[in-house]
């Protein structure tokens, strides 16, 4: 079933963030806001809840460190010890100052490919993916609101263009 949404479009991120503001005042949901350039606090002006990623980041990076540290148990002291400025080549806790730099360099390693990797399918980004955004402009200097109409077209037209929106369309989706 289609239904018909509204967009409002803006041309400052300061008007945008007041007629975010103003609009969830209004108790109205917005869909989805589309910006050429991230809009700081606009997350929170919608009321999306905290990602994720960072708990994600986390984990990645406790991966990379359980890798490094495998990686070099086995291959410096089990499987090819050897004598490196006299330290010892029977213990790991011994040789741990000299394996901090790897293991740094591996849990960015592992949180960065990671995130990159969640990144893209959380936000369902795959190479040669046709864009989505509904208006050419949005990507280079105008911002588009969303709305999702419920028999209140009229209403929510002057409540837009209260906002300071620049042009209305409204669109099947």
């Amino acid at each position: 079933m289609s239904s018909k949404v509204i967009h409002a479009f803006y041309n400052d991120d300061d008007v945008l963030m007041h007629a975010v503001k103003k609009v969830k005042a209004a108790k109205y949901h917005i869909e989805e806001v589309y910006c050429p350039f991230p809009v700081h606090g606009l997350d929170k002006a919608m009321g999306l809840a905290p990602t994720r990623l960072a708990i994600m980041s986390f984990m990645y990076g406790c991966i990379g460190l359980g890798v490094a540290i495998t990686m070099m148990n086995y291959m410096m002291i089990q499987d090819w010890p050897q004598d490196i400025g006299g330290k010892p080549s029977f213990s790991y806790l011994e040789n741990m100052p000299a394996f901090v730099p790897i293991m740094f360099e591996l849990t960015v390693f592992f949180a960065a490919h990671l995130m990159v990797i969640t990144f893209y399918m959380r936000s369902k980004l795959w190479p040669f993916k046709e864009a989505e955004n509904p208006d050419v402009r949005t990507t280079d200097d105008h911002f588009l609101m969303e709305i999702e109409i419920h028999d209140n077209e009229a209403e929510l037209k002057e409540l837009l263009l209260s906002t300071g929106a620049v042009e209305i369309n409204i669109t099947e989706k």
